[in-house]
């Protein structure tokens, strides 16, 4: 059996008991189990379960994985010293796991981030009405040095359930992966597009890596014309795996806002400035289908029914009330325990706020369950299969030349913390004036005139 040991990762010097420890993986599992299931189903979310290693074990692992490790991840350290640790499945492999594959396996991992746009009457800034945060927050990314330059990626192309939207949605996030696309073969890493890489090199060598999955009688010649052709079947495969259902539980109907109520499209996309620049001005409508994990996802990020503008208010109620009943915080379930009670505490959608504390906790709780659906990511393994070995317990996606057995999971839902509520609100603000000042002012040549005046204006005083 194929598995993944998960460890806590603290900042230096932090030091936690085993105690401490234990009581964290136990609210990570209590929340995938009790809550995240309620909202993708049985199948698509996979909690682990927490195990106890020998400490002698748990050192040679960490000093053999360390120089592996990602340089920006190093400023945590692995915990070495509890020896609990979360026993996941591999998620790179088909599942659920039942036997031994013998055939190699192709995963996909996508952070799709969030699919809508905001639609409380709470925002005060037009613009998030018009360009999702997605696109904003490439800009500032950009400025920030982080990136070289701004992916034409859209997370609202991607949910809008149009085929057409969701391949260019999925070409674009292989030309500019930054941290939203990684390909595994067999396990081991083998696309995701780094900065400073050549991104055609890069699809060229990708297309080598695909071509037995896709072409298996290698009847393509090779050049340009063989690495288009694969991706775009590599597109094609993704995008009926994100459309199919493959779980039977009802999870995912608790419908939060119709997804009509906000905008479908988001002016800064790409696709849409393409269809503008066309002169057509209506995008073909689609929906996903309630069903699949997208759908699912968003509903669960739609759960953000306020905005973090109208959320903030609500968070500093429930901080005024600490302040007063420093006891009340375990009563509240902030940290825990992710039970039963928790969820059903999640499904009042009311946004009449009655002045209350529990009004603003709920609103709070589920400000934090959106933006951890915000953040997942999903998973999909592809096992190529002939026609007389597939079997009827496994679904099945059809490319040009081959069929594959598949499965779709999510990972990293860790519920998002409490505390970085205050942080998502300044980091909202940040976002937009960067984006009003520095991208919406050079389209709009008006605007551009009055941030100039604004930021370079002498004032000259006359004797009268």
């Amino acid at each position: 059996r194929c598995v993944v040991l998960r460890f806590l990762k603290f900042p230096p010097n932090q030091n936690k008991t085993s105690e401490e420890i234990l009581h964290h993986l136990q609210n990570i599992v209590d929340f995938g189990k009790h809550v995240m299931k309620q909202f993708f189903g049985e199948n698509y979310v996979h909690h682990g379960e927490i195990i106890q290693l020998p400490l002698d074990f748990v050192r040679q692992l960490c000093l053999k994985i360390q120089p592996e490790r990602p340089e920006s991840r190093c400023d945590k350290d692995m915990d070495t010293l509890s020896g609990y640790a979360m026993c996941l499945p591999n998620l790179t492999r088909l599942q659920p796991y039942r036997f031994v594959e013998h055939r190699p396996i192709l995963c996909i991992e996508i952070k799709p981030k969030c699919g809508f746009i905001p639609f409380s009457s709470r925002v005060s800034q037009e613009i998030k009405h018009k360009v999702c945060r997605y696109c904003m927050h490439q800009h500032l990314k950009v400025a920030n040095g982080k990136w070289k330059r701004p992916s034409k990626y859209c997370p609202l192309d991607l949910f809008s359930g149009n085929k057409q939207r969701m391949h260019f949605a999925l070409k674009s996030l292989l030309q500019e992966a930054q941290n939203n696309l990684k390909i595994f073969k067999n396990g081991e890493l083998i696309y995701g597009c780094k900065d400073d890489q050549d991104c055609v090199s890069d699809w060229n060598e990708l297309a080598c890596h695909l071509k037995p999955f896709f072409f298996p009688s290698n009847g393509l010649v090779s050049g340009p014309h063989c690495t288009r052709t694969i991706v775009k079947e590599l597109i094609h495969v993704i995008t009926m795996t994100l459309l199919s259902s493959t779980d039977a539980c009802r999870a995912g109907d608790m419908k939060t806002v119709p997804v009509s109520q906000g905008r479908s499209y988001c002016e800064a996309s790409a696709f849409n400035k393409e269809l503008v620049r066309n002169g057509k001005h209506k995008l073909e409508s689609s929906c996903l289908p309630r069903g699949c994990l997208l759908y699912k996802t968003l509903q669960a990020q739609m759960l953000d029914m306020l905005d973090i503008e109208g959320l903030y208010p609500l968070y500093s109620r429930v901080e005024q009330y600490l302040e007063e009943f420093p006891e009340e915080r375990s009563t509240l379930q902030i940290d825990g325990p992710y039970n039963e009670a928790f969820y059903e505490k999640l499904l009042d959608l009311s946004t009449e706020d009655d002045g209350t504390v529990a009004f603003a906790l709920t609103k709070v709780q589920q400000y934090r369950i959106a933006m951890t659906a915000k953040d997942c990511s999903i998973m999909i393994a592809l096992s190529p299969c002939l026609q007389d070995e597939c079997s009827e317990q496994r679904p099945v996606v059809l490319a040009s030349k081959s069929r594959f057995t598949f499965s779709v999971s999510v990972l990293d839902l860790d519920l998002k913390p409490y505390e970085s509520i205050p942080h998502q609100y300044k980091l909202d603000g940040k976002i937009v004036n960067y984006y009003l000042k520095n991208v919406q002012a050079k389209d709009d040549p008006v605007m551009s005139s009055l941030f100039k005046e604004n930021e370079d204006c002498t004032l000259v005083l006359h004797k009268v």
